[in-house]
């Protein structure tokens, strides 16, 4: 007979077995607002098929099984042949595989396909986020291939497949490749003209040799790569195949694997190019506006995963607060815990609603989508990206100790949640590219005050808010110092103008209330107590 100690009491169930996205009505309802009605149905059925394999026991300890498997490098074969491989436990190939299946790389060739995909990776980044690096390099890597048609031609019908194929052989045998990037150098970071790497012309037509280090190479086991380095004119972009068309590798040597905080079942690796053969993408000299789509995209994609993981962080604390009981009653219920879950679902449903309206800028392509995406992209990858870490460390408070514990899952998501303001340009980065836009381009500042303006009228707060920003870019002189506030702003705005339109009446106030009228203290769980914060929190909560 068991111990009467023994018993467990008063903890919850595993948050498993549900619809990941069915459960997240936040990104329910803006699936439905930016997907025609002619689709929506098979869109929402291909996304609750996902919701519920990423919500599925197996498919979370596929998750914990490839983030305490960390790849290891493996640069020599048993008989000394040099090989640079990376080997990954078998759930990264099962969560990879499902990845590329589920159209995870295939947006540009499918009607709404921005939308859907966006919806997919939010929901994706709450299985394992280390897999989604490799989907998103690969998806974004169309638009810069795109830049010399007859390597479009070739190359975007591999990377838009459905197909996972892990085995490293020439390309043009597989039924469908990854690719990764290679920019950063430790000399110059996020400075890339600063690059060394020097690519010499050869005879044949567009081909190159390429010589130097990179200090990041993400995703170095994928297909091919999109490279900056030194042509004769200038800064260059370029294509390394990992394996050439001959079967032979490239010059690809892998130096070692970063050892990171987070996104540990992923591989970040250094590399040397001595003698690479490469492809030239788009004219010499003119390396940065080739992969400017690139990292536009993949900006994009960390809005994203950052969304994600909030959302999970908020799933898992507004869940084991709905069974957790103490001091006589369930801790959703105690007002000061309601007032934590309620901020922070407030924060998770306005990085949702802001990336899938990002998403549906993609989708549309049109003049105006284009000028709003140069602002609120960088914007918004700038301020949802920073949210993310602070909300996952108050997320895992509201399990207690059980938040501090790798089997309940929340270390992981903290150790993760800084990885996407870092990735991809950091926040000082997006600032400065924000006030870019808004000095050169007038047209992308219109195009943002068209979007905010569209919910003039329905909170005062709101009005205000854009008052005070329009006197603030009055003069944008002298302005880099103070830039950081002014995104901030930028982003805050146009998240509320959004959650105006299309959130419920209690979760658009809240917001106003507290980002935009500034009744709000400075760590979570400090809104005004006179809101309707129990529907904020019953909203956020996962149905199982």
């Amino acid at each position: 007979m068991a111990a009467s100690t023994h018993t467990v009491t008063n903890q919850p169930p595993p948050l498993s077995g549900y619809d990941v996205f069915t459960a997240d009505r936040a990104l329910t309802e803006a699936v439905d607002r930016h997907v025609g009605a002619g689709l929506l149905d098979e869109v929402r059925g291909e996304l609750a098929g996902l919701g519920r394999a990423a919500g599925s026991a197996q498919l979370q300890e596929w998750g914990a099984q490839a983030n305490e498997n960390p790849p290891r490098l493996r640069t020599h074969d048993r008989y000394g042949h040099r090989i640079d491989e990376v080997d990954f436990h078998p759930a990264w190939h099962r969560l990879l595989g499902k990845g590329v299946s589920a159209g995870l790389t295939a947006a540009w060739n499918r009607p709404a396909g921005h939308v859907r995909r966006a919806a997919a990776f939010l929901v994706w980044t709450q299985v394992e986020a280390g897999t989604c690096c490799p989907l998103s390099m690969t998806h974004a890597a169309v638009p810069a291939l795109r830049a010399d048609p007859e390597l479009a031609a070739e190359w975007e019908p591999r990377l838009t497949s459905v197909v996972y194929d892990r085995e490293l052989r020439p390309a043009h045998l597989k039924p469908g490749a990854l690719f990764g990037m290679g920019m950063t150098e430790k000399q110059g970071g996020s400075d890339v003209r600063a690059n060394t790497t020097a690519a010499r012309p050869l005879a044949e037509s567009g081909g190159y040799e390429l010589t130097g280090h990179k200090w990041f190479c993400s995703a170095p086991m994928s297909d091919a790569f999109l490279v900056l380095a030194q042509a004769p004119a200038g800064l260059t972009c370029f294509l390394v195949p990992r394996v050439l068309p001959d079967g032979a590798r490239n010059v690809f040597r892998v130096q070692r694997l970063k050892d990171k905080l987070g996104n540990r079942s992923n591989a970040s690796a250094e590399v040397e190019f001595d003698g690479a053969w490469a492809r030239r993408v788009g004219e010499e000299g003119r390396g940065v506006r080739t992969i400017i789509e690139m990292v536009a995209a993949t900006r994009l994609d960390c809005v994203l995963g950052s969304a994600g993981l909030m959302r999970q962080a908020v799933a898992q604390a507004v869940h084991h607060c709905a069974y957790r009981e103490a001091f006589g009653g369930r801790l959703l219920d105690k007002p000061l815990m309601r007032n934590v879950l309620a901020d922070l679902a407030l924060e998770s449903e306005a990085a949702t609603t802001l990336a899938l309206r990002l998403a549906a800028a993609c989708d549309d392509g049109g003049e105006q989508e284009r000028a709003l995406l140069r602002i609120a992209v960088p914007a918004a990858k700038y301020w949802v990206t920073k949210r993310c870490a602070p909300l996952a460390v108050e997320a895992s408070e509201c399990l207690g100790g059980n938040g501090y514990v790798e089997e309940s899952g929340l270390p992981r998501l903290v150790r993760e949640s800084p990885l996407n303001s870092i990735w991809e340009g950091a926040g000082n980065v997006q600032a400065l590219d924000v006030l870019r836009a808004l000095r050169r381009e007038p047209g992308a500042f219109d195009a943002y005050l068209r979007e905010v303006g569209l919910a003039r009228g329905a909170d005062h707060r709101l009005d205000a808010a854009i008052k005070d920003l329009l006197t603030e870019l009055a003069d944008l002189a002298g302005v880099e110092a103070p830039a950081r506030r002014l995104v901030e702003r930028l982003a805050l705005v146009l998240q509320g103008a959004l959650l105006v339109r299309y959130a419920p009446p209690e979760v658009a106030d809240a917001f106003c209330a507290s980002r935009l009228g500034g009744d709000w203290g400075a760590s979570f769980g400090t809104l005004p107590h006179t809101l309707d914060l129990a529907s904020v929190v019953e909203r956020a909560r996962p149905v199982e």
